[in-house]
């Protein structure tokens, strides 16, 4: 089953994905540009306490309302996994922009029914930006409804990854290509890039070495705006997905973009 045939939430769950974000917002607003800790996981990725008490804070309020659905959380790991609804959490995405003081840092939340990301919500708490989309509804930002541009010449397109130092092996060869095909590429947006796409102000976005937590939030806002995203094999985004993803705001432009990574001739 595709994102698009996959069927609607149920309200109480979008109404609860939306408290969240609202509650997430409120405690990173409190860390923002104040002096805290900065500590380096085992990937040497940053994380304060700002993440961890978002994602806290979060997990908290789903097992409130729903303690039978599954988290998968960027700092906390995962429980229930193997149930019907899984909710994927990165409390704080962008977390090196945020420790420097950059506004562009979002919460991600995201929400699977057997595997298939259904509901997301891409919140930039400072900025005062919210973009939700899911199955069975349209995607928004700010409450008013959004959808991507068409752009079926390549050339024309305007490229977003969040910094080309996250492709590795044979993948600096593909973004390579990718980035001598498109107008323009651009650099440091985290996941704001996704949410400018949905809203209909870029074209592309290719990055690599994500997490289910980076990516599920995403792919809903993405697709009720009119878009596609999946990985760098066309296929649909899972919890077993590789990490390599492609978003494009026309679904003719995507194909082109990903015969390109894959050295093929579009």
């Amino acid at each position: 089953m595709s994102l698009l045939n996959a069927p609607p939430c149920p309200t109480p769950i979008i109404a609860l994905a939306q408290r969240m974000a609202d509650r997430g917002g409120d405690i990173l607003r409190r860390y923002f540009r104040a002096t805290i800790d900065v500590e380096d996981k085992s990937d040497l990725s940053p994380v304060t306490i700002a993440d961890r008490e978002t994602e806290q804070a979060l997990r908290a309020m789903i097992e409130a309302e729903f303690p039978d659905h599954g988290i998968l959380g960027e700092e906390f790991g995962g429980v229930r996994l193997d149930a019907e609804y899984i909710w994927t959490l990165d409390p704080l995405d962008g977390t090196a922009g945020f420790i420097t003081g950059k506004p562009l840092f979002g919460i991600l939340i995201g929400l699977l029914k057997n595997d298939i990301p259904v509901l997301g919500v891409i919140d930039h708490p400072v900025l005062n930006e919210r973009w939700i989309g899911g199955t069975g509804m349209p995607a928004t930002h700010n409450d008013i409804n959004v959808s991507t541009r068409p752009c079926p010449d390549i050339a024309e397109a305007m490229l977003y990854a969040t910094t080309p130092h996250m492709f590795e092996g044979t993948d600096i060869d593909a973004y390579a290509r990718l980035c001598a095909a498109v107008k323009r590429p651009q650099y440091g947006a985290d996941c704001y890039a996704y949410g400018l796409l949905a809203s209909g102000f870029v074209d592309l976005v290719a990055e690599a070495t994500m997490k289910p937590c980076d990516y599920c939030a995403l792919a809903p806002v993405v697709e009720a705006a009119g878009g596609i995203i999946t990985d760098w094999n066309g296929e649909p985004l899972s919890l077993r997905s590789d990490g390599r993803v492609l978003a494009a705001g026309d679904p003719a432009l995507h194909a082109t973009a990903l015969a390109i990574l894959n050295g093929e001739t579009p």
